[in-house]
Order: C-alpha cells, then structure tokens, then sequence
C-alpha cells in the first residue's frame, strides 16, 4: 500500500488534490486527534488533500460547506454519534457533499458511550443534569430552550433528541472505521485506500473479520469461572486469558484489529471495535459466552456468580447500545432510517 500512496504522490501534478471533510457530532474528540496520530505522515496527507472542514483545527464555517457543489467532497471521516438537530443538519449536509461518508470511530459506527444515555428519555436526563445534581442551584427549574428571544433577536439551540442514533440511522454509510478511537495504523490504512483509490466493497468495515480472541496471544486453558471481579480488585495473570481469571473481556465476540492495545496493558477488551460479522447481537452474544465461562450448571449458583457483574449493560453494551436489539431496530437500515426521520421530526416538533 505504501508504493501506492508513492505513485499518486508523483501523479499529483496531473490530478486535483482529493478533498476531504471531518466532522466530530456526540463525541469526547478522541477520533479528532486520534487522525493526528499518523504523526508525520499527516504531511502526506496535506500533500494529497485539500481539507475543507475539520472544526477542531481549521475555521471553517458551514455557510463554507453549503457553498461547496454536491458530491464535491471526495471523503468525509464523520465521527460521533447523533445527539441533537445540529448534529443531524451536519450528517445530511455532508452525506450530499460527499462522495464517500466513513463512520470513523465507535461512536459514529455503534453509538458509543453517548449512547449508553438511551437507557433514559430527554426529560429524565434534562430533570438529573439541570435540577437534581448536587452542585446545581436551579430552585426555578430553568430548562434549555430552542429559541429565546433577547433585544438583540433570537437566539437558537439545537433540539436535544430523545435517544442518541449512530450515523447510518440518519444517512447511508459507505465505510465504518471502528475503534475508540481509531488506531493510528488502521487510519492510515483507510486513508491509503482513498488515496490509491483501492476501497474495499461499499458497506465494508475496516478492520478484522474474526474476534479479538483470535489475535489475543494470551494463553487460554479453558477454566471456568466462580466468581468474576473488576480490574481493580484482582492483579491478573499478564499471561493467561483475562476472561478465565473472572474479569470481562468481550474478547469473544468483539472484532479484531484493534492491535490490542488494552490487553497489552493488562486490561480487559471493552467492545469499542463492535461485534464481529457473524454475531447477531455484540450485549447478548457476550452474555452468552459469560454464562458459558461460569463454572457448574446449577441456575441459582450461576445467578449468583453473574451478580458479580457490575452494570451489566454498561459492561455488555458500552459502546454498541444503540446497535442493539434492546432499542427495536427496524428490519432493514433504509427502513430505519425512515422510522428514524420521523421520530426526530416529531421530537423537533415538541420542544
């Protein structure tokens, strides 16, 4: 792949330099700097392409990016899950502008953390942050609103939705590039993709198709479990499978290629790489490898073992939540989207 970013470096006097688009939405801004990660090969990347948005390095502004012509935009890295208006008004803008739309990072790809808020609706969120927090003085229970107006016109926020959606829910995604964030090694492989203009089949997923456990170089020995503990109360084996030790590591049923980074460190596998291609549900495919792991097969000795498992769904679905079934999803991805689109429109028409 190297020799091909060579060639269309020497063909870049007889070609129009790519542009390219990044945008983050619900996110921590990881992904942001994760693309900073490439270290000295971002130079190659500025000799190869034009950026015409990446809020979080340039000024740009979104008249900048309504201006531009449909489908003038060769890649946009889209990062971030969709929280609020704004954030859909982005995706759909730049999915015109955009020839290819990659869903970079866990968020954008599965929801990610944000989304483990869609075990709430808006109200009970807007209830916790603005009125029952211990450091929030707000005896008139003031809420945010979309419009105010003060002397100097009207003001506007986005509306805030009731649930957090991934990308492909709100417009068609051509690549997912997983990761929270990203490895450095898997950004570049992307953006060597769309430089020597080699993309995989539309729909693909950078990354490992097989689990994590095929990669992990731990040992495994096929113990069971009779008790399971979190990171902080054991000091694990650095050699032997994280899982068999009575620690969760969704290994089983998360995609490689992440490099494994965490367990390098001595740290379970949290999911962000998202379920592999065979699995029907990433929460309760790992669920089912848990109840597997435990020792025995009596139901109430097994009830008491997976009572060890703090925050079940914070644990099985951290990154993947709204990807799951727990949130009903629709058959087919167009349908969703169009079951989406009129859930948000009638949200947007209440606040």
């Amino acid at each position: 792949m190297a020799a091909d970013v060579k060639a269309a470096q020497a063909e870049k006097a007889d070609k129009k330099k790519l542009k390219l688009a990044l945008y983050w939405a619900a996110s921590c801004g990881g992904c942001e700097i994760a693309v900073l990660d490439i270290n000295e090969k971002i130079l190659t990347v500025a000799e190869l392409a034009d950026i015409v948005l990446w809020p979080v390095a340039t000024d740009f502004k979104y008249k900048d990016v309504e201006a531009l012509p449909d489908k003038s935009v060769d890649v946009c890295l889209f990062n971030g899950a969709i929280r609020n208006s704004e954030q859909k008004e982005l995706a759909e803008l730049l999915r015109a502008k955009s020839k290819v739309m990659v869903a970079f990072g866990a968020c954008a790809c599965f929801g990610g953390i944000p989304a483990l808020a869609n075990q709430f609706d808006r109200e009970s969120i807007f209830e916790r942050v603005y009125g029952t927090t211990p450091s929030t003085d707000n005896v008139a229970r003031v809420l945010p609103q979309t419009k105010l107006a003060v002397p100097q016109g009207e003001l506007h926020l986005p509306t805030f939705y009731n649930a957090v959606y991934k990308l492909d829910d709100i417009v068609e995604v051509d690549y997912y590039l997983p990761g929270c964030p990203p490895p450095p090694e898997l950004i570049w492989t992307a953006i060597e993709a769309i430089v020597s203009g080699k993309l995989p089949p539309v729909g693909s997923t950078i990354a490992g198709e097989r689990s994590l456990c095929h990669s992990c170089k731990r040992k495994k020995e096929d113990k069971k479990v009779s008790a399971f503990h979190r990171v902080h109360e054991i000091i694990p084996d650095n050699e032997r499978c994280l899982l068999e030790q009575g620690i969760i590591c969704l290994g089983p049923v998360t995609r490689e290629g992440c490099g494994e980074r965490c367990l390098n460190a001595n740290m379970p596998c949290r999911g962000c790489f998202g379920p592999t291609p065979e699995a029907l549900e990433h929460g309760a495919g790992m669920l089912s490898a848990v109840a597997t792991a435990v020792e025995g097969k009596d139901e109430d000795k097994l009830a008491k073992v997976l009572e060890g498992v703090v925050d079940p769904l914070g644990t099985f679905y951290r990154f993947t939540l709204a990807d799951s079934l727990l949130r009903i999803r629709a058959k087919s991805l167009a349908a969703g989207r169009a079951e989406t689109g009129e859930r948000v429109k009638k949200e947007e028409a209440a606040s």
